[in-house]
């Protein structure tokens, strides 16, 4: 068994291109013992389009850019790749990888080769199962640094580089060889065929966007009860509130437990409750909540109590 971990660097992207100008790659065996490592430079047949359409947050290619155009086009290049990519013996491996992916997908369309067909892990999505934590995206060198992984950001084969060490340090973490750290991580490889892309999967990752679809239903459903709770609220003349406006945190209306009550009690002294925090004469909020609402309410000059304070109040 070979593992191959590739990275590509583009001349430009656009929903119909992808004007690959490097394809990176280490190819090792499964002791992590590098066979060939080399930066493929290829003719991207375009102008460099390295910024956004604003024309800034440019990257900078550590490369001279007059050697691009003395190399050969992506068509010349194709057999080569596709015989590193679809070699049966070998498991394809690349950072954030997608992209990369789709980019080889967008060129062989360009050029109108046939579509590539292989099988693929993605070790941003590795190393978040590795930790447990998918709670953000890890770049390449936030976990080299992490790693003491010395590279070179968007040179191709030092990228590549970087990642094979990584997944190297997963494996002897736990003590294991690549295929078996698959089977530890319950982590299932994606695939590209006629164009179409299946993403990389595991077990930890489906754990914690059904989490999170649970969470964001409750909340959902929380907020239905919340805001039918109010529209059968009617305002009463009098009372100490005398009409105040009041709004609440996102964290204290979606605890229906709380929030119903208080909105109650809110009425029952004569105050009323806004939706929208900009009308509110009083926000109420748990400590160190700072959500875009509170954020709001705060620019707003609003004054802010806690939820202990609405309840004396309420209460007193």
């Amino acid at each position: 068994m070979k593992l191959l971990f590739f990275d590509i660097e583009c001349a430009g992207v656009h929903k119909t291109y992808a004007k690959i100008c490097v394809f990176g790659y280490v190819l090792c065996d499964e002791k992590f013992n590098i066979l060939e490592k080399e930066d493929i430079l290829i003719n991207p047949r375009g102008k460099f389009e390295l910024t956004d359409r604003k024309g800034e947050k440019g990257i900078v290619l550590p490369y001279e850019y007059e050697e691009f155009k003395k190399q050969p086009a992506f068509p010349k290049i194709y057999s080569r790749i596709k015989e590193l990519l679809q070699d049966e013996d070998t498991r394809v491996l690349g950072h954030a990888v997608l992209n990369d992916v789709k980019y080889l997908n967008l060129e062989c369309r360009r050029f109108r080769l046939p579509a590539l067909k292989y099988s693929f892990a993605d070790s941003q999505l590795l190393f978040m199962s590795f930790k447990n934590d998918f709670s953000h995206q890890c770049g390449l060198e936030h976990i080299a640094e992490e790693l003491g992984v010395d590279f070179t950001p968007h040179r191709a084969v030092d990228d590549a580089y970087a990642t094979m060490r990584i997944v190297e340090a997963m494996c002897k973490a736990h003590n294991c060889g690549y295929d078996e750290l698959l089977k530890l991580l319950n982590f299932s490889n994606g695939k590209t065929e006629n164009y179409n892309v299946m993403r990389p999967q595991s077990g930890g990752f489906k754990k914690y966007k059904s989490d999170k679809r649970a969470v964001k239903e409750a909340r959902s459903r929380a907020r239905v009860i919340f805001y039918n709770n109010l529209t059968r609220k009617r305002y009463k003349k009098g009372g100490k509130l005398g009409g105040k406006l009041f709004n609440f945190s996102r964290a204290i209306e979606d605890n229906i437990e709380i929030s119903v009550s208080l909105v109650d009690k809110i009425y029952e002294q004569g105050g009323k409750y806004t939706q929208h925090v900009d009308e509110c004469a009083v926000y109420v909020r748990p400590e160190n909540d700072i959500t875009d609402r509170s954020k709001r309410a705060e620019k707003a000059g609003k004054n802010i109590i806690s939820l202990e304070e609405l309840t004396e109040l309420l209460n007193g």
